[in-house]
């Protein structure tokens, strides 16, 4: 039996999650007009962080929920870190329900692109 994720466990992969939305962004920046606000709920451990999505970089991450956030996504600690470390693809764990995405049609397909 592993142990579940922590918190910093969570912030690092967001963090992580971060440089890869950046690499991604730059090569994408002509393409990409992206600036939205951005919750991350942990449901195991009843956690949140927030920030903002910038030109597809994560920027001000900050603990707590933003209720307000365009985006949101909901996971456990667990599918946060293999999301982000590249064990779980993103589509497959959405359509199972592994993993919770609130966002508008077009917001959704932009942000697949960068994950």
């Amino acid at each position: 039996m592993h142990a579940m994720a922590t918190v910093e466990d969570c912030r690092a992969a967001l963090l992580k999650l971060a440089e890869r939305l950046a690499a991604k962004a730059a090569e994408a920046r002509e393409k990409l007009d992206f600036d939205r606000s951005l919750a991350c709920r942990v449901t195991d451990l009843g956690i949140a962080f927030h920030g903002q999505l910038k030109d597809g970089q994560l920027s001000g991450l900050t603990d707590g929920d933003d209720p307000r956030a365009k985006i949101k996504l909901t996971s456990s600690s667990d599918d946060l870190v293999e999301l982000v470390n590249g064990q779980l693809n993103v589509m497959s764990a959405w359509t199972s329900g592994r993993i919770k995405i609130e966002a508008g049609m077009l917001d959704l397909l932009k942000l697949r692109k960068l994950l």
